[in-house]
Protein backbone atom coordinates (compact mmCIF):
# COMPACT_ATOMS: atom_id res chain seq x y z
CA UNK A 1 0.00 0.00 0.00
CA UNK A 2 2.44 2.65 0.84
CA UNK A 3 4.60 2.31 -2.02
CA UNK A 4 2.02 2.62 -4.41
CA UNK A 5 0.70 5.61 -2.49
CA UNK A 6 4.57 7.20 -2.50
CA UNK A 7 4.58 6.67 -6.00
CA UNK A 8 1.20 8.92 -6.57
CA UNK A 9 3.14 11.51 -4.46
CA UNK A 10 6.31 11.30 -6.46
CA UNK A 11 4.81 11.92 -9.68
CA UNK A 12 4.70 15.23 -8.06
CA UNK A 13 6.78 18.30 -10.15
CA UNK A 14 9.60 17.95 -8.73
CA UNK A 15 10.57 14.44 -7.53
CA UNK A 16 10.51 10.46 -9.14
CA UNK A 17 10.50 7.38 -8.49
CA UNK A 18 12.62 5.26 -5.46
CA UNK A 19 15.81 6.26 -5.18
CA UNK A 20 17.76 2.91 -6.88
CA UNK A 21 20.55 2.26 -4.21
CA UNK A 22 21.57 3.76 -1.03
CA UNK A 23 24.95 3.37 0.31
CA UNK A 24 25.46 5.01 3.72
CA UNK A 25 28.53 6.11 5.26
CA UNK A 26 30.30 2.97 6.76
CA UNK A 27 29.18 0.01 4.71
CA UNK A 28 31.99 -1.52 2.92
CA UNK A 29 30.72 -0.92 -0.57
CA UNK A 30 31.48 2.44 -2.03
CA UNK A 31 28.84 5.40 -2.37
CA UNK A 32 27.06 4.89 -5.36
CA UNK A 33 26.96 8.23 -7.61
CA UNK A 34 24.12 10.82 -6.21
CA UNK A 35 23.25 10.70 -10.58
CA UNK A 36 22.04 7.32 -9.83
CA UNK A 37 19.45 8.48 -8.16
CA UNK A 38 16.38 10.53 -9.92
CA UNK A 39 16.12 13.22 -7.37
CA UNK A 40 19.44 13.51 -6.06
CA UNK A 41 20.35 13.54 -9.61
CA UNK A 42 17.97 16.28 -11.28
CA UNK A 43 19.38 18.45 -7.96
CA UNK A 44 22.97 18.02 -9.09
CA UNK A 45 22.17 19.37 -12.66
CA UNK A 46 20.80 21.61 -11.39
CA UNK A 47 23.85 22.78 -9.22
CA UNK A 48 26.59 22.12 -12.00
CA UNK A 49 24.34 24.00 -14.77
CA UNK A 50 24.20 26.68 -12.62
CA UNK A 51 27.88 27.07 -13.06
CA UNK A 52 27.23 28.21 -16.36
CA UNK A 53 25.85 31.69 -15.00
CA UNK A 54 28.72 32.25 -11.82
CA UNK A 55 26.42 29.84 -9.55
CA UNK A 56 29.10 28.22 -8.07
CA UNK A 57 32.31 26.62 -9.22
CA UNK A 58 31.77 22.75 -11.35
CA UNK A 59 34.72 21.45 -9.24
CA UNK A 60 33.31 22.86 -5.90
CA UNK A 61 29.87 21.07 -7.05
CA UNK A 62 31.18 17.98 -7.53
CA UNK A 63 33.14 17.96 -4.43
CA UNK A 64 29.95 18.29 -2.55
CA UNK A 65 28.21 15.70 -4.77
CA UNK A 66 30.99 13.17 -3.52
CA UNK A 67 29.79 13.75 0.08
CA UNK A 68 26.27 12.60 -0.91
CA UNK A 69 24.86 9.05 -0.36
CA UNK A 70 21.73 8.53 -2.44
CA UNK A 71 18.26 8.57 -1.02
CA UNK A 72 20.35 9.92 2.36
CA UNK A 73 18.40 13.22 2.72
CA UNK A 74 20.59 14.20 6.10
CA UNK A 75 23.78 13.95 4.35
CA UNK A 76 22.81 15.92 1.09
CA UNK A 77 21.48 18.69 2.68
CA UNK A 78 24.17 18.63 5.42
CA UNK A 79 26.41 19.07 2.21
CA UNK A 80 25.01 21.86 0.66
CA UNK A 81 23.96 23.58 3.67
CA UNK A 82 28.18 23.55 4.47
CA UNK A 83 28.97 25.01 1.07
CA UNK A 84 26.59 27.63 1.70
CA UNK A 85 28.16 28.86 4.81
CA UNK A 86 31.66 28.48 3.98
CA UNK A 87 30.32 30.63 0.51
CA UNK A 88 28.41 33.47 2.91
CA UNK A 89 31.99 33.85 4.50
CA UNK A 90 33.65 34.33 1.33
CA UNK A 91 31.28 36.92 0.80
CA UNK A 92 31.09 38.58 3.97
CA UNK A 93 35.45 38.70 3.75
CA UNK A 94 35.13 40.30 0.27
CA UNK A 95 32.30 42.61 0.79
CA UNK A 96 34.17 43.93 3.98
CA UNK A 97 36.93 45.06 1.72
CA UNK A 98 34.38 46.73 -0.72
CA UNK A 99 35.35 43.78 -3.72
CA UNK A 100 31.69 44.43 -4.95
CA UNK A 101 32.44 41.70 -7.91
CA UNK A 102 33.92 38.53 -5.36
CA UNK A 103 30.92 39.48 -3.32
CA UNK A 104 28.77 38.95 -5.73
CA UNK A 105 29.77 36.12 -6.78
CA UNK A 106 30.47 33.95 -3.90
CA UNK A 107 27.21 35.36 -2.29
CA UNK A 108 25.29 33.72 -5.70
CA UNK A 109 27.62 30.87 -5.06
CA UNK A 110 25.63 30.81 -1.24
CA UNK A 111 22.30 31.22 -2.87
CA UNK A 112 22.82 28.35 -5.25
CA UNK A 113 23.90 26.00 -2.41
CA UNK A 114 21.32 26.90 0.08
CA UNK A 115 18.30 26.46 -2.33
CA UNK A 116 19.97 23.19 -3.12
CA UNK A 117 20.07 22.41 0.70
CA UNK A 118 16.01 23.46 0.83
CA UNK A 119 15.52 20.82 -1.65
CA UNK A 120 16.33 17.99 0.55
CA UNK A 121 15.46 19.86 4.30
CA UNK A 122 11.99 18.06 4.28
CA UNK A 123 13.36 14.54 3.96
CA UNK A 124 15.67 15.27 6.99
CA UNK A 125 14.82 13.94 10.65
CA UNK A 126 14.27 17.96 11.44
CA UNK A 127 12.34 19.27 8.56
CA UNK A 128 11.28 22.38 10.99
CA UNK A 129 14.44 23.96 9.86
CA UNK A 130 13.37 24.38 6.75
CA UNK A 131 12.17 28.56 7.35
CA UNK A 132 16.10 28.77 8.79
CA UNK A 133 17.38 27.27 5.12
CA UNK A 134 15.00 29.58 3.43
CA UNK A 135 16.45 32.61 5.58
CA UNK A 136 20.07 31.44 4.70
CA UNK A 137 19.13 31.37 1.24
CA UNK A 138 17.29 34.62 1.09
CA UNK A 139 20.02 36.65 3.15
CA UNK A 140 22.73 35.35 0.34
CA UNK A 141 20.43 36.51 -2.26
CA UNK A 142 19.74 40.03 -0.75
CA UNK A 143 23.83 40.16 -0.86
CA UNK A 144 24.07 39.28 -4.34
CA UNK A 145 21.48 41.60 -5.18
CA UNK A 146 23.33 44.49 -3.58
CA UNK A 147 26.38 43.95 -5.36
CA UNK A 148 25.22 43.82 -8.54
CA UNK A 149 25.81 47.38 -10.39
CA UNK A 150 23.47 48.69 -10.51
CA UNK A 151 22.35 47.48 -7.86
CA UNK A 152 19.44 44.99 -8.26
CA UNK A 153 15.91 46.87 -7.09
CA UNK A 154 13.33 45.13 -4.49
CA UNK A 155 10.03 46.24 -5.51
CA UNK A 156 6.57 45.71 -3.50
CA UNK A 157 3.79 44.97 -6.15
CA UNK A 158 0.47 45.88 -5.06
CA UNK A 159 -1.77 42.29 -4.43
CA UNK A 160 -4.83 42.83 -2.78
CA UNK A 161 -4.55 43.45 0.67
CA UNK A 162 -0.99 42.69 0.17
CA UNK A 163 1.99 42.20 -1.75
CA UNK A 164 4.27 41.05 -3.79
CA UNK A 165 8.20 41.23 -3.69
CA UNK A 166 9.88 41.32 -7.31
CA UNK A 167 13.51 42.33 -7.83
CA UNK A 168 14.50 44.40 -11.04
CA UNK A 169 17.46 44.41 -12.92
CA UNK A 170 18.56 46.83 -15.52
CA UNK A 171 21.18 46.88 -17.82
CA UNK A 172 22.89 50.07 -16.69
CA UNK A 173 21.63 53.01 -14.50
CA UNK A 174 21.11 55.30 -17.71
CA UNK A 175 17.25 55.19 -17.65
CA UNK A 176 17.33 54.08 -21.12
CA UNK A 177 13.78 52.66 -22.36
CA UNK A 178 13.90 48.97 -23.27
CA UNK A 179 12.15 45.42 -23.77
CA UNK A 180 11.21 44.34 -20.19
CA UNK A 181 11.34 40.72 -19.41
CA UNK A 182 9.04 39.01 -16.38
CA UNK A 183 10.42 35.62 -15.15
CA UNK A 184 8.01 33.53 -13.51
CA UNK A 185 9.04 31.17 -11.09
CA UNK A 186 7.51 27.72 -10.66
CA UNK A 187 6.70 25.71 -7.60
CA UNK A 188 9.23 25.67 -5.89
CA UNK A 189 12.61 27.80 -7.10
CA UNK A 190 13.89 31.23 -5.98
CA UNK A 191 15.28 34.14 -7.51
CA UNK A 192 18.89 33.17 -7.65
CA UNK A 193 17.51 30.54 -9.67
CA UNK A 194 15.37 33.02 -12.24
CA UNK A 195 18.57 34.51 -12.49
CA UNK A 196 20.33 31.87 -13.85
CA UNK A 197 16.63 30.77 -16.05
CA UNK A 198 16.73 33.92 -17.92
CA UNK A 199 17.88 36.67 -15.60
CA UNK A 200 21.66 36.78 -16.94
CA UNK A 201 20.28 35.91 -20.14
CA UNK A 202 17.91 39.05 -20.36
CA UNK A 203 20.88 41.41 -19.25
CA UNK A 204 23.73 40.13 -21.45
CA UNK A 205 21.35 40.53 -24.80
CA UNK A 206 19.98 44.70 -23.23
CA UNK A 207 16.83 43.41 -21.91
CA UNK A 208 15.68 45.07 -18.48
CA UNK A 209 14.40 41.76 -16.70
CA UNK A 210 11.81 41.54 -13.48
CA UNK A 211 12.55 38.50 -11.26
CA UNK A 212 8.60 38.02 -9.79
CA UNK A 213 7.68 35.90 -6.65
CA UNK A 214 4.11 35.16 -6.90
CA UNK A 215 1.86 33.56 -4.36
CA UNK A 216 3.47 30.37 -3.17
CA UNK A 217 7.21 31.36 -4.39
CA UNK A 218 9.89 32.56 -2.32
CA UNK A 219 8.81 35.03 0.28
CA UNK A 220 5.68 35.17 -0.35
CA UNK A 221 5.34 31.71 0.74
CA UNK A 222 7.92 31.45 3.15
CA UNK A 223 7.10 35.15 5.16
CA UNK A 224 3.95 36.20 3.39
CA UNK A 225 1.85 33.10 3.81
CA UNK A 226 0.53 33.37 0.28
CA UNK A 227 -0.55 30.47 -1.55
CA UNK A 228 -0.55 29.01 -5.06
CA UNK A 229 -4.02 29.89 -7.22
CA UNK A 230 -5.33 28.88 -10.64
CA UNK A 231 -6.55 32.14 -11.94
CA UNK A 232 -2.66 33.61 -12.42
CA UNK A 233 -4.19 36.58 -14.25
CA UNK A 234 -5.02 38.10 -11.18
CA UNK A 235 -1.24 38.06 -9.98
CA UNK A 236 0.13 39.24 -13.87
CA UNK A 237 -2.10 42.28 -14.44
CA UNK A 238 -1.30 43.70 -11.11
CA UNK A 239 2.40 43.24 -11.80
CA UNK A 240 2.24 44.89 -15.25
CA UNK A 241 0.41 47.64 -14.16
CA UNK A 242 3.36 48.31 -11.47
CA UNK A 243 5.71 47.92 -14.00
CA UNK A 244 4.45 50.75 -16.75
CA UNK A 245 4.83 53.00 -14.48
CA UNK A 246 8.59 52.83 -14.55
CA UNK A 247 10.22 54.67 -17.60
CA UNK A 248 12.75 52.03 -18.61
CA UNK A 249 9.78 50.11 -19.30
CA UNK A 250 8.81 49.64 -22.96
CA UNK A 251 5.08 48.85 -22.58
CA UNK A 252 4.59 47.44 -26.13
CA UNK A 253 7.67 44.99 -25.65
CA UNK A 254 6.73 43.31 -22.39
CA UNK A 255 7.77 38.94 -22.54
CA UNK A 256 6.55 36.87 -19.89
CA UNK A 257 8.64 33.92 -19.17
CA UNK A 258 7.41 31.07 -17.11
CA UNK A 259 10.21 28.03 -16.12
CA UNK A 260 8.59 24.60 -14.19
CA UNK A 261 5.36 25.14 -12.96
CA UNK A 262 5.72 28.69 -14.65
CA UNK A 263 5.06 26.69 -18.06
CA UNK A 264 1.43 26.70 -16.84
CA UNK A 265 0.49 29.91 -14.75
CA UNK A 266 2.59 31.97 -17.88
CA UNK A 267 0.08 30.97 -20.87
CA UNK A 268 -3.17 31.29 -18.31
CA UNK A 269 -2.63 34.11 -17.74
CA UNK A 270 -1.89 35.17 -21.43
CA UNK A 271 -5.21 34.24 -22.21
CA UNK A 272 -6.54 37.04 -20.21
CA UNK A 273 -3.49 39.55 -20.43
CA UNK A 274 -3.11 41.21 -23.71
CA UNK A 275 -0.20 43.84 -22.90
CA UNK A 276 1.91 41.34 -22.76
CA UNK A 277 3.93 40.70 -26.26
CA UNK A 278 5.40 37.22 -25.92
CA UNK A 279 5.17 34.29 -24.16
CA UNK A 280 7.66 31.54 -22.98
CA UNK A 281 6.31 28.14 -21.19
CA UNK A 282 9.28 26.33 -20.11
CA UNK A 283 8.59 23.68 -20.87
CA UNK A 284 5.11 23.63 -21.88
CA UNK A 285 2.51 22.50 -18.81
CA UNK A 286 -1.05 22.08 -20.26
CA UNK A 287 -2.76 20.15 -16.68
CA UNK A 288 -0.91 20.41 -13.65
CA UNK A 289 -2.92 17.85 -12.07
CA UNK A 290 -1.88 14.93 -14.50
CA UNK A 291 1.39 13.97 -12.62
CA UNK A 292 -0.80 13.59 -9.07
CA UNK A 293 -3.12 11.65 -10.76
CA UNK A 294 -0.99 9.50 -12.91
CA UNK A 295 -0.26 6.56 -10.77
CA UNK A 296 -2.79 7.21 -8.25
CA UNK A 297 -4.38 3.73 -7.41
CA UNK A 298 -8.16 3.03 -9.02
CA UNK A 299 -9.68 2.79 -5.05
CA UNK A 300 -7.88 6.23 -3.98
CA UNK A 301 -9.62 7.74 -7.48
CA UNK A 302 -13.11 6.31 -6.32
CA UNK A 303 -12.49 8.19 -2.43
CA UNK A 304 -11.84 11.46 -4.39
CA UNK A 305 -14.57 11.08 -6.83
CA UNK A 306 -17.01 10.10 -3.91
CA UNK A 307 -16.03 12.59 -1.39
CA UNK A 308 -14.36 10.69 1.20
CA UNK A 309 -11.78 13.00 2.37
CA UNK A 310 -11.24 11.29 5.62
CA UNK A 311 -10.32 7.83 4.32
CA UNK A 312 -8.26 9.18 1.24
CA UNK A 313 -6.01 11.21 4.08
CA UNK A 314 -5.82 8.64 6.41
CA UNK A 315 -4.73 6.21 3.26
CA UNK A 316 -2.33 8.42 1.96
CA UNK A 317 -0.99 9.66 5.89
CA UNK A 318 -0.17 5.63 6.26
CA UNK A 319 1.36 5.31 3.13
CA UNK A 320 4.13 8.12 3.62
CA UNK A 321 4.39 7.72 7.00
CA UNK A 322 6.45 4.27 5.88
CA UNK A 323 8.60 6.02 3.54
CA UNK A 324 11.23 9.22 4.21
CA UNK A 325 11.10 10.41 0.87
CA UNK A 326 7.18 9.97 0.41
CA UNK A 327 7.19 12.56 3.40
CA UNK A 328 9.68 14.70 1.97
CA UNK A 329 7.79 15.10 -1.38
CA UNK A 330 4.30 15.46 0.60
CA UNK A 331 5.69 18.54 2.49
CA UNK A 332 7.48 19.80 -0.43
CA UNK A 333 4.15 19.49 -2.99
CA UNK A 334 1.77 20.51 -0.15
CA UNK A 335 3.31 23.74 1.39
CA UNK A 336 2.79 26.42 -1.30
CA UNK A 337 -0.87 25.17 -1.70
CA UNK A 338 -1.55 26.06 1.95
CA UNK A 339 -3.35 22.98 2.30
CA UNK A 340 -2.92 20.02 4.85
CA UNK A 341 -5.22 17.81 3.58
CA UNK A 342 -4.10 15.36 0.72
CA UNK A 343 -7.51 15.41 -0.30
CA UNK A 344 -7.80 18.84 -0.71
CA UNK A 345 -4.33 18.96 -2.17
CA UNK A 346 -5.06 16.19 -4.94
CA UNK A 347 -9.26 18.12 -5.70
CA UNK A 348 -7.39 21.59 -5.74
CA UNK A 349 -4.77 20.49 -8.29
CA UNK A 350 -7.33 19.60 -10.82
CA UNK A 351 -7.92 23.47 -11.61
CA UNK A 352 -4.95 24.13 -12.79
CA UNK A 353 -5.34 23.19 -16.48
CA UNK A 354 -5.69 25.45 -19.92
CA UNK A 355 -8.25 23.11 -21.20
CA UNK A 356 -10.54 26.27 -21.68
CA UNK A 357 -8.53 28.91 -22.31
CA UNK A 358 -5.50 28.47 -24.17
CA UNK A 359 -6.94 29.27 -27.15
CA UNK A 360 -7.68 32.25 -26.20
CA UNK A 361 -3.96 33.56 -25.94
CA UNK A 362 -2.97 35.95 -28.67
CA UNK A 363 0.26 37.12 -28.37
CA UNK A 364 3.05 34.93 -29.95
CA UNK A 365 4.13 31.82 -27.88
CA UNK A 366 7.54 29.51 -27.37
CA UNK A 367 6.76 26.59 -26.05
CA UNK A 368 10.22 24.44 -25.35
CA UNK A 369 9.87 20.32 -25.22
CA UNK A 370 12.89 18.93 -23.12
CA UNK A 371 13.68 15.26 -24.24
CA UNK A 372 13.24 12.97 -21.33
CA UNK A 373 10.61 15.48 -19.33
CA UNK A 374 10.41 13.92 -16.49
CA UNK A 375 7.28 15.95 -14.65
CA UNK A 376 4.75 17.11 -17.22
CA UNK A 377 5.79 14.39 -20.45
CA UNK A 378 3.63 15.29 -23.39
CA UNK A 379 2.32 18.26 -21.79
CA UNK A 380 4.09 20.76 -24.73
CA UNK A 381 3.08 19.05 -27.77
CA UNK A 382 -0.35 18.93 -26.14
CA UNK A 383 0.09 22.87 -25.07
CA UNK A 384 1.30 23.71 -28.42
CA UNK A 385 -1.60 21.73 -30.48
CA UNK A 386 -4.04 23.86 -28.20
CA UNK A 387 -2.94 27.66 -29.46
CA UNK A 388 -4.49 29.64 -31.91
CA UNK A 389 -2.05 32.12 -31.85
CA UNK A 390 1.61 32.56 -33.48
CA UNK A 391 3.52 30.02 -31.87
CA UNK A 392 7.04 28.07 -31.90
CA UNK A 393 7.86 24.61 -30.63
CA UNK A 394 11.52 23.99 -29.42
CA UNK A 395 12.79 20.31 -28.80
CA UNK A 396 15.76 20.27 -26.51
CA UNK A 397 17.78 16.96 -26.75
CA UNK A 398 19.94 14.61 -24.58
CA UNK A 399 22.63 15.11 -27.50
CA UNK A 400 22.65 18.86 -26.73
CA UNK A 401 22.99 17.58 -22.63
CA UNK A 402 19.58 19.92 -23.07
CA UNK A 403 17.23 16.88 -21.71
CA UNK A 404 14.98 17.01 -18.39
CA UNK A 405 13.12 19.26 -17.21
CA UNK A 406 13.72 23.18 -17.86
CA UNK A 407 17.00 21.85 -19.58
CA UNK A 408 18.26 22.91 -15.69
CA UNK A 409 22.26 21.53 -17.32
CA UNK A 410 22.09 23.52 -20.59
CA UNK A 411 21.16 27.42 -19.33
CA UNK A 412 23.23 28.69 -21.83
CA UNK A 413 22.26 26.65 -24.71
CA UNK A 414 18.67 27.26 -23.33
CA UNK A 415 18.68 31.36 -23.41
CA UNK A 416 20.56 31.18 -27.26
CA UNK A 417 16.89 29.80 -28.08
CA UNK A 418 14.71 31.55 -26.49
CA UNK A 419 16.64 34.82 -26.86
CA UNK A 420 16.92 34.24 -30.20
CA UNK A 421 13.30 33.72 -30.40
CA UNK A 422 12.23 36.63 -28.17
CA UNK A 423 14.60 39.27 -30.50
CA UNK A 424 12.83 38.05 -33.67
CA UNK A 425 9.58 38.41 -31.75
CA UNK A 426 9.95 41.65 -30.12
CA UNK A 427 11.78 43.26 -33.06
Amino acid sequence: MHRRTFLALGTLPAGCAMAQTTARSGDSNPAVSPFADPDFGFTAQIALGASYYRGGNPGKTLAILSRLNPGDFESAYGAFHAAGVEAQALAREAEGKRLAVSAREAWLWAGNYFSAALRFVDGTSDPDCAPGCWRDYATSWTGAARCFEPPVGRLEIPYGESALTAWFLRVDASGRRRPLVILNNGADGVESSMYRAGGAGALARGYNCLILNGPGQADSLWERKLHFRPDWEKVITPVVDAMLHHKEVDPKRIALIGVSMGGFWVPRALAFEHRIAAGVADPGVFDVSAPFFRTLPPFLNDMLRDGRKDQFDQVMKMGVAQDVRARMMSRMRMRPFGMSSYYDTWRASKEYHLRDVAGDIRCPMLVTDPEAEQFFPGQAQQLYDALRCPKTLIRFTRVQGAEQHCEVAAPGLRDYYVYNWLAEVLA
